[in-house]
């Protein structure tokens, strides 16, 4: 499949959820099968290309006609699983989440409010139908929220330098019971010992999220593109997963100094990204 650019689109991150072809009903299940098998799959550099392709037109199409019929695949010991695109639930979605990041006057130049009321009723029309239906993968840009980390361990953390024209990537995998395990023990530890907050309530929400899926499914964070904008010195020395488990743990224990140390590192290491995005 040919790429629509061999530009870099970067600053988004995911958290991907990948079910064993068993969690999909016939004929679903048939067409991943042989999906599966195909030696050109895109990437997600891909995926987001087409998605920015589809705002260069007058008037700008922010969600597309139709649903993707692509995924991501991974060979799970032996188990063949996969997370489907979903681009244009999760178009939907995000369309209704600009209104809260971007000021009034922006979003109306970004997209005109006919074009966002038409996308707004096709979706209402579209959940009647599919009640159920949850995207397999989160985006999140300049930013790995800090709900994610709570899912992954540091032992889990891929880190791999950028050479020969090939991105750095930083990501963990983590088998889906231990990531629920993981946000059930956060959760206990957090409502004891902070008030109700957005750091609770994110955890609450992506736990919500994880128990759509197939208890032996595969969960994903990947720095995806923002690997391209944090320094490699400062990527290779991120391990915000392990600073977040410390404060969980020192929070379990009572130790509100060790807590607090942890969430100054996490504050100092990402406010270099944020001072990225105020720069743009």
């Amino acid at each position: 499949m040919p790429k629509v650019s061999s530009v870099i689109v970067p600053y988004a991150t995911y958290l991907r959820v990948y079910e064993p072809l068993a969690a999909f009903p016939e004929p679903e299940r048939g067409h991943w099968a042989r999906y599966a098998r195909r030696p050109d799959r895109p990437s997600y550099q891909d995926e987001l290309r087409r998605s920015l392709a589809d705002l260069l037109p007058t008037p700008p199409m922010p969600v597309p006609v139709h649903e993707s019929g692509d995924a991501f695949v991974l060979d799970v010991d032996g188990v063949v699983c996969v997370c489907p695109w979903r681009t244009r639930l999760r178009g939907w979605q995000a369309l209704g989440e600009l209104a809260e990041e971007l000021p009034p006057p922006v979003l109306d130049a970004v997209l005109p409010p006919l074009v966002r009321r038409q996308a707004t009723q096709d979706y209402e029309r579209w959940l009647t139908r599919n009640p159920d239906a949850r995207p397999w993968i989160r985006t999140a840009t300049w930013q790995v929220p800090l709900s994610w980390f709570v899912l992954v361990s540091d032992e889990e953390r891929e880190y791999t330098e950028g050479a020969d024209e090939k991105a750095p990537l930083l990501r963990y995998r983590t088998p889906m019971v231990q990531a629920r395990r993981r946000v059930a023990r956060a959760l206990r530890t957090l409502k004891d010992a902070i008030e109700e907050g957005p750091l609770i309530d994110g955890v609450v929400d992506v736990g919500r999220w994880l128990e759509e899926f197939h208890p032996r499914s595969l969960v994903e964070l990947d720095y995806g593109g923002l690997v391209h904008a944090v320094p490699a010195g400062e990527l290779a020395g991120d391990h915000s997963a392990a600073d977040v488990a410390e404060g969980i743990d020192a929070l379990r224990r009572g130790d509100g100094a060790a807590a607090g140390e942890a969430y100054g590192r996490l504050v100092e290491r990402w406010r270099t990204v944020r001072d990225l995005r105020s720069a743009n």
